[in-house]
């Protein structure tokens, strides 16, 4: 491992919660893949299978930020533990239900109430900006550090979701998401004296963290971008279909992963200058121009290049991401808007994911790729009109508090 990120791990319990961390983020690259196996093996019904998946994601997009909300307020072990065990309840009660043969509509609610799962990888990053808040360096390559595990779990989870529901039994891909979630939110929840002590009652006002104006812009720009990740795997799938070797979309689509995941490392190693905000604007249009030669796609080689290129951008982005979202949020609501984020992300892979699937039945795999980079371009623009609300952080009345409040517990100390 280099050296710095040797060095962010020399904090006490930082291993620890960064491991647990793993875990917990498994689920969000396993359980929405996991279903859709699961329920087309058993009923045959891809469109049911698929509706469900997106009922999982829709629920979880509208719940997380509200659970990453009272975490803020409350602490992690209060509130992780108690929605985790309710979004595994749920998972269980899907299982049972798919695999009795139960009418959909029970489906569909359990589905809907396995969203009630917390956003660890906003836990995870709410604890490094604790410990790292006065050294951007470390910070910085904190984040990367996280970026490259969130790409490591996108690279394997599919993969053992889908191997173990197609080899072993149809519910085992899901069943095998909820335990890691499980043994992920209780490992890190265990771990008390890194997690990030809640703010004084009266530190909480102001409604919530989507009301920061450059908040807004950063989600509203992640739901194009998530339509770029929902379009991209949908029609890869479909193009190797395509191309008589389904299969080997699993590969293609770990290789995009793989290209984030190695962008993600180096970034953390670099030494930047400069506005972070400028930093995410050609992060961005990176991503809206890498969408381009997909568009030239001819064979699954040429495809699993352009991916690996495309991928190069992604991890950069949203580390960068994360910063802004730390110098735009009071330190009151860091992890509700570190959530919005995920949930902007969440959002915009649903709408990419259908409008792709529609693409491609009306005009095959060739014309989908269409659909993410029109979905860049929008990202592209959304930053443009946005980028004023981000280059300057808006001091808000909470974060004078915030400020007042640390500045009176050092001078008690």
């Amino acid at each position: 491992m280099p050296s710095p990120y040797r060095a962010i791990f020399t904090a006490p319990g930082s291993k620890g919660f960064s491991a647990a961390g793993f875990f917990g983020r498994m689920p969000l690259s396993m359980m929405g893949i996991g279903i859709v196996t699961m329920v087309s093996q058993l009923t045959g019904r891809y469109g049911l299978a698929g509706a469900l998946s997106a009922t999982l994601a829709m629920s979880a997009a509208a719940v997380g930020p509200q659970i990453s909300r009272l975490v803020d307020r409350h602490g992690q072990a209060r509130v992780l533990r108690p929605a985790t065990l309710v979004s595994v309840a749920a998972v269980t009660g899907l299982l049972i239900c798919a695999q009795q043969k139960a009418p959909d509509w029970t489906l569909f609610v359990f589905a809907a109430a396995a969203g009630c799962v917390p956003s660890v990888g906003s836990m995870i990053r709410a604890r490094w900006a604790e410990i790292y808040r006065g050294s951007p360096r470390a910070l910085h390559t904190a984040y990367s550090w996280e970026s490259i595990v969130d790409e490591v779990c996108f690279i394997f989870g599919p993969i053992i979701s889908i191997g173990l529901s197609t080899a072993w039994f149809p519910e085992a891909g899901p069943l095998l998401a909820a335990v890691f979630l499980l043994v992920g939110v209780f490992w890190l929840t265990a771990q008390r004296a890194t997690e990030p002590v809640p703010h004084p009652r009266e530190h909480h006002t102001g409604g919530s963290a989507l009301r920061s104006p450059g908040l807004q812009v950063l989600v509203a720009t992640f739901v194009a971008t998530g339509a770029i990740f929902g379009a991209v795997d949908v029609v890869t799938v479909a193009f190797a279909d395509e191309q008589g070797h389904k299969a080997a979309a699993s590969l293609v689509l770990a290789v995009y992963a793989l290209g984030s995941c190695l962008a993600g490392a180096v970034f953390g190693l670099l030494h930047l200058k400069g506005p972070a905000s400028r930093r995410w604007l050609v992060g961005v249009c990176a991503m809206a121009v890498s969408m381009i030669p997909l568009q030239l796609a001819g064979n699954l080689p040429f495809l699993a290049v352009a991916l690996f290129v495309a991928g190069l951008s992604i991890a950069p982005t949203m580390v960068t991401t994360m910063a802004l979202v730390e110098a735009h949020v009071p330190r009151t609501k860091l992890t509700e808007g570190m959530t919005w984020t995920s949930t902007g992300l969440a959002v915009g892979v649903a709408l990419g994911s259908s409008a792709a699937g529609w693409v491609v039945d009306a005009s095959g795999a060739d014309a989908g790729y269409v659909v993410p980079a029109v979905s860049g371009a929008i990202a592209a623009l959304v930053a443009f009109l946005g980028y004023r609300r981000l280059a300057k952080p808006v001091p808000t009345r909470e974060g004078q508090r915030e400020r007042d409040y640390e500045d009176g517990a050092q001078h008690m100390a």
